[in-house]
Formats: structure tokens, C-alpha cells, sequence
């Protein structure tokens, strides 16, 4: 087992909150994690239909076979139990729950109705390139592979995973949220969705080329939101008296899942797509992402666009703090890899040495431009 990040900052809420819920996407390691880290307490699966039926059915008799706590897989099958929960943990201030989602919306949305204040919310991604370590050996792999556990620990081929894993995540996911009637539609829509990673979000456009009107379109990214298939990277709105691009850009959480939509089969196609630096892109900044999640934050990194094309990729805000981060999936150094970090800088008035550019090659160092970065070395830019 890989040892994941998260672990520390689960076990140390737990000594502080009698709910935990670790959401995530499908296959991210969430069950492997929390039974890694709660030994002691038993688990249920809420996914098999005998036991989700009595927990339906019975909700206080169900509970009741659990008296110092439980593990709750897959817990928007039944939100039915969590106003029982919160009855148990408001007379029990011993017991433990720990709750397991892959629906961010569902759970979030009952949690807010129920649990407010008494649980602690995580977010488990795929694994990091951190905790992966040696077993990477050039991006271009990453990229293909994704970093979903069962690719490293079952050694599975991304072919293979990939379109279960999509066919899987529509079965379920998709239906439980959303009735939705043409699922091949849904499909090409997710297909056309990775097509447009790092670009602006154009949603008349979108629709239009999947042959849906623009609502459906906005419900459909909504769904793929909120089951950590894609995220909206928004504008920084700051504007420095220029007008900006304000659409948000789309990227996804694992970029073996974007390959798989986008017909990439094997690693040596990243090469030479033309998608090539969008994903480079979307793999970065979903490292710093992860970072932020298995701290147990939830900053999301912004990017910067003004209407001349003046472009910054990613933009860490900590507080007053702004780190500028330029994304470059090249191997060889240019000094036009930082013109947009100069432009950048002569706009916000801050400090030097809080602007980096990340690029594909395996080197990091000072130039006389700027802090160039390897993508294996993420870790020496501050957020």
C-alpha cells in the first residue's frame, strides 16, 4: 500500500470531530484509507443493495448494530441516515463515523442540512506525484497513465481501466444524480469536454457542438463537477484596470481519464498530440490541488487572461500572498517562458521571487528571468 498524504490530517481531525467524511472521485483510494487508518471500526458497504435496503428501511435499527461507531462506504446511497446520525453523535460523544462519498453534491448538501459543525469535510484525489515517487519515469507517462491507484497497485493498463471506469462511473454516478436519457450524448459530451482542457469556457459553443441546448449543457458540467471528473479553474479578479477574460477554463482531475476521452492509447500519442501542453497543464495543476486538499484545505488555485492574450497559468493565492506560476511542457530552457511572468509582475506590484515557471524538463534553478522549476520538484514553490 502507498502510503497516502491525507492519512496524517484524518487521523488528527478524528481526535476532534466524531464525523469524518473523505469525498472524492470513484476508485481514488478513499475506501483503502480510512479502513488503513480505523482499523478497530467495522465497515459497511452501502453500495450492495441488501444492506443499503435495510439501512432504508430501518435506519435506527441498522445504526444500532454499531454502538462505538462505523464506516459508512459510499454514503449517498442512504442520505437518509444522516439526520439519524446526528441525533446518535449529539447523545454519544464517544462514537465515531466515518463517511465515504464519491457525489460531492449529494453529500455536501445533506451535510449542510444535518451535520453543519459537527464533521469534518477531506477530499481525496488520485494519487499525487509525491506519494507515486520513483514510481514515475517521465510526464508523458503520467499523463497517459493518470495516477487512479488500481493503475500502480494492479498493475492495470489504462486501456483497460479507463473505459471501465467511465462506463462504470455513468452506470452509477450519473443516473443517481441526474436521470439522464441519452447517455451516449452524455459521453460525447464529457469526450468534447476534454477537448477544451485549459481553454475558456465558451457554454453556447460547448452546446452546441454536442447538440444540446446551453441549460443542458450547464446541468451536465454540473454533474461532472460533482463527481470529480472535471473542475472549473476560475478567473483571479483582480483586474489591474485591464479587462480581462471571465469565463472559467476546464481541466480535469486525472489526466488518464482525458486521455482515455480524447482516444489517446498508448504514451507515445501524448508526444505528439496536439493537446500535448494542455495536458502537461492540467497535471500540474492538479499537484498543487492535491496539495492543498491533503493539507486538509480546499484553495483552489486562479489563473489570469487579459482581452490581449497576456496569459498567467495558475495563481496560488495564500492571504495577501500571490504566487504567479507559469506552465511550460517543454525540456529545453527559454527566456520567453517568462515574457507573461515580467508582464505579470510589472501589473501587480509585488514582491520579486514569488513568480516560477514549471516546465517539463528534469532541472530546476535560478536564471537570470526567473526561478525555473522542474514538474519533479513542485515542491520548492511556496502556495
Amino acid at each position: 500500500m502507498i502510503e497516502r498524504t491525507l492519512a496524517s490530517k484524518v487521523t488528527s481531525l478524528a481526535q476532534k470531530f466524531q464525523v469524518i467524511t473523505l469525498t472524492g472521485p470513484r476508485q481514488s483510494g478513499k475506501t483503502t484509507l480510512v479502513r488503513a487508518t480505523f482499523p478497530d471500526l467495522p465497515y459497511v458497504s452501502l453500495e450492495e443493495p441488501d444492506i443499503r435496503q435495510i439501512a432504508l428501511t430501518d435506519p435506527r435499527g441498522f445504526l444500532s448494530n454499531y454502538p462505538n461507531g462505523v464506516i459508512l462506504d459510499e454514503i449517498q446511497n442512504t442520505p437518509e441516515l444522516f439526520s439519524y446520525i446526528q441525533r446518535i453523535v449529539d447523545e454519544n460523544r464517544q462514537i465515531q463515523f466515518i463517511l465515504t462519498g464519491s457525489s460531492n453534491f449529494l453529500l455536501m448538501e445533506k451535510i449542510s442540512q444535518t451535520l453543519a459543525g459537527r464533521v469534518a469535510v477531506l477530499h481525496l484525489l488520485p494519487f499525487s506525484l509525491e506519494e507515486l515517487g520513483p514510481l514515475v519515469d517521465s510526464y508523458e507517462n503520467l499523463i497517459f497513465k493518470g495516477q487512479y491507484p488500481r493503475i500502480y497497485d494492479r498493475t492495470i493498463p489504462p486501456t483497460d481501466f479507463y473505459p471501465s471506469y467511465i462506463q462504470t462511473y455513468v452506470d452509477r454516478d450519473v443516473r443517481m444524480i441526474k436521470n439522464i436519457g441519452d447517455i451516449n450524448a452524455f459521453i460525447q459530451f464529457t469526450q468534447l469536454c476534454a477537448g477544451r482542457i485549459g481553454q475558456p469556457l465558451n457554454n453556447a459553443s460547448l452546446a452546441n457542438d454536442a447538440g444540446i441546448s446551453p441549460n443542458t449543457a450547464k446541468s451536465w458540467l454540473s454533474i461532472l463537477e460533482s463527481s470529480y471528473i472535471l473542475y472549473r479553474l476560475q478567473p483571479y479578479h483582480r483586474n489591474f484596470n485591464k479587462r480581462l477574460i471571465k469565463s472559467p477554463k476546464l481541466y480535469f482531475y486525472d489526466t488518464g481519464v482525458a486521455c482515455s476521452l480524447l482516444g489517446i492509447r498508448e504514451q507515445e500519442q501524448v508526444n505528439l498530440h496536439y493537446m500535448k501542453g494542455s495536458l502537461f497543464e492540467n497535471l500540474i495543476l492538479n499537484e498543487f490541488i492535491k496539495r492543498s486538499y491533503n493539507r486538509g484545505e480546499n484553495r483552489q488555485p486562479y489563473y489570469w487572461q487579459d482581452n490581449h492574450g497576456k496569459e498567467i497559468d495558475c495563481l496560488l493565492v495564500n492571504g495577501e500572498r500571490v504566487t504567479a506560476v507559469e506552465i511550460k511542457s517543454g525540456k529545453t530552457v527559454s527566456t520567453s517562458y517568462f515574457e507573461n511572468l515580467i508582464y505579470w509582475r510589472s501589473l501587480a506590484a509585488l514582491p520579486e521571487n514569488q513568480e516560477y515557471v514549471v516546465y517539463g524538463g528534469d532541472q530546476s534553478m535560478q536564471t537570470g528571468a526567473g526561478t525555473l522549476i522542474s514538474w519533479k520538484n513542485l515542491d520548492r514553490i511556496p502556495d
